[in-house]
């Protein structure tokens, strides 16, 4: 009658909170049976396969958890083999999500980064033409620069040299008047005598 009693009050139990209850997996490293008792003696009435996705009853008896499977089946398996972590098979399209979408912005970065040394290529030619002509438009400025001051320096010999011919032209008529004969007195005129 006890036995019958316990039965009665875990139906009753279990349908309430099989309903609230999370969902549970069968580990990803087993193949597990599914027994009609909690135990290993009682006939197998199924499997359920590593990952695979089943309902606690949170009804258990020894080492063995009551379950249903994702057939609908009820029934008994080792306690030690459901957990609530979700199995590698349940996150396996996550993570394939992930990875496509990691690898999708992986290849953009790689075409950002490909495109940016493109870029960066074509300035340092940039760059490298710019400096040959800078260079080159340096030595014409210096060029220019010696050219400008060698017409100075002409120039200024020029002057000097001017300066210097003017100067001895004139020290020449000075000494030539120096050395005139000067007129002796003046000539009467004869009208004014």
């Amino acid at each position: 009658m006890l036995r019958l009693l316990s039965i009665i009050t875990l139906l009753f139990v279990s349908n309430g909170l099989m309903a609230q209850e999370p969902t549970h997996f069968i580990t990803d490293d087993v193949y597990v049976y599914i027994h009609g008792g909690p135990g290993n003696q009682y006939r197998i009435i199924g499997s359920v396969e590593a990952g695979q996705a089943v309902t606690s009853l949170n009804e258990t008896q020894d080492d063995y958890a009551k379950i249903i499977d994702h057939k609908g089946r009820e029934g008994w398996v080792k306690s030690e083999l459901i957990t609530t972590t979700k199995s590698i098979r349940e996150r396996l399209p996550d993570l394939q999500e992930v990875i496509s979408k990691a690898k999708d912005e992986l290849q953009q970065m790689t075409q950002t980064q490909a495109t940016t040394a493109i870029a960066l290529d074509d300035a340092n030619k940039r760059i490298s033409q710019l400096k040959q002509l800078l260079a080159k438009t340096e030595a014409q400025r210096d060029t220019i620069k010696q050219k400008v001051e060698s017409v100075e320096d002409k120039q200024m010999f020029a002057m000097w040299q001017q300066g210097g011919m003017i100067a001895g032209i004139g020290a020449l008529i000075g000494i030539i008047l120096v050395y005139l004969p000067r007129p002796s007195g003046r000539k009467k005129n004869r009208w004014m005598s």
